[in-house]
C-alpha cells in the first residue's frame, strides 16, 4: 500500500490528501511535523533528499513531488475518471499540473507567506512584496479565468487531479487575501466547484487542526 508522509498544513500535503480522497485511493498516512522541521530529519531525508513535504513510498519506490504522487496513485488505483488514459486528455491534465508547480504555486505562495505564514510567526506582512507580485498573479489568474469561462473544470466536464493541483496553492484564499473577485470564473470554480467537493471539505478540518493555535 502507498505510504504518504505529510503534514496537512502545507499546500502540497493538502493537495495530496484531497486528491487521494477524490480518487478513493487507499494509503497509510505518516505524520511529519512541518513546524518542528520533521522534514529535515535524517529519516525523512532518506526518502526525499530535497527535504520537502510530502513524499510517498510504495515498496522500494520513494516518490517525492505532490503531483507525481497523485499521478502514480491514479494509475495504481485505476482512477481514469480523474486522470484520463486518453493521451490528449492526459496531456491536458499534465500541462496544468506542470503549470501549477512551475508558475502558479510560486505566485500564490507570495500571498501565503505574507498574509498567513508571517502572522503565524508574529511578523508583519510586507505590502511592497505583494504589490510587486500582484501584476503577475493577476496575469496568471486571468489565464485560469479564461479557461474556466468555457468549462466547469480545467480539463473537460469532470473534475480531475489537475483541478486539485491548481486549487491547492489558493486553498486558504481568504486568509491569503487573494483578489478572486476580479476573476469571476476562477472564483466560481473555487467556491462553487472545488470547495463543494466532499474530498476537499473532508481535508479542510485536517488543515485547520494542523494550523491549530498557530493560526
Amino acid at each position: 500500500m502507498l505510504k504518504v508522509y505529510l503534514d496537512p498544513c502545507t499546500v502540497n500535503c493538502r493537495k495530496v490528501l484531497a486528491g487521494l480522497d477524490l480518487m478513493g485511493a487507499p494509503f497509510e498516512r505518516v505524520h511529519v511535523d512541518y513546524f518542528t522541521e520533521g522534514h529535515k530529519k535524517p529519516e525523512f531525508l532518506a526518502i526525499n533528499p530535497n527535504g520537502a513535504l510530502p513524499a510517498a513510498t510504495d515498496g522500494d519506490l520513494a516518490l517525492p513531488e505532490s503531483n507525481a504522487i497523485l499521478q502514480y496513485a491514479a494509475d495504481l488505483n485505476g482512477a481514469s475518471q480523474h486522470y484520463p488514459k486518453d493521451l490528449k486528455r492526459r496531456a491536458d491534465v499534465n500541462r496544468w499540473m506542470l503549470w501549477e508547480a512551475a508558475t502558479w504555486f510560486p505566485s500564490c505562495y507570495v500571498y501565503l507567506v505574507e498574509y498567513v505564514v508571517k502572522p503565524l510567526l508574529a511578523a508583519q506582512p510586507d505590502e511592497s512584496i505583494i504589490e510587486k507580485e500582484a501584476p503577475n498573479w493577476h496575469r496568471l489568474a486571468g489565464i485560469l479565468d479564461a479557461r474556466l469561462a468555457t468549462s466547469a473544470w480545467l480539463s473537460g466536464d469532470g473534475v480531475t487531479i489537475a483541478d486539485i493541483a491548481v486549487a491547492a496553492p489558493m486553498h486558504l484564499h481568504a486568509l491569503q487575501r487573494l483578489p478572486l473577485g476580479e476573476h469571476p470564473n476562477l472564483k466560481r470554480w473555487m467556491t462553487e466547484g472545488i470547495e463543494q467537493l466532499p474530498s476537499w471539505q473532508r481535508t479542510q478540518d485536517a488543515v485547520m487542526n494542523a494550523l491549530g493555535p498557530k493560526q
